[in-house]
């Protein structure tokens, strides 16, 4: 349905929002969105940063030191 319509049926439509809201309450909307936008960004990156955080703690806990083995064993029989 949505793919039948053109370029001028999207202008119609920009106009008819523009005629009902005003341009003061679409900048508004518009505002929010883009700071809302920002946020989930934000929040995201950190989200991301914690996991690699997480990730890079348990591997370093899976890493073992070897054992350093200064003695010899030799069998003498």
């Amino acid at each position: 349905m949505l793919a039948n319509i053109g370029w001028p049926g999207l202008l119609i439509i920009l106009l008819i929002v523009v005629f009902l809201f005003g341009g003061r309450r679409i900048a508004e909307v518009a505002k929010g969105l883009g700071s809302g936008l920002k946020n989930f960004k934000q929040a995201l990156k950190e989200d991301v940063a914690e996991e690699t955080k997480t990730v890079d703690t348990l591997q370093e806990a899976k890493i073992e030191k070897p054992e350093k083995t200064t003695k010899k064993t030799t069998d003498k029989a």
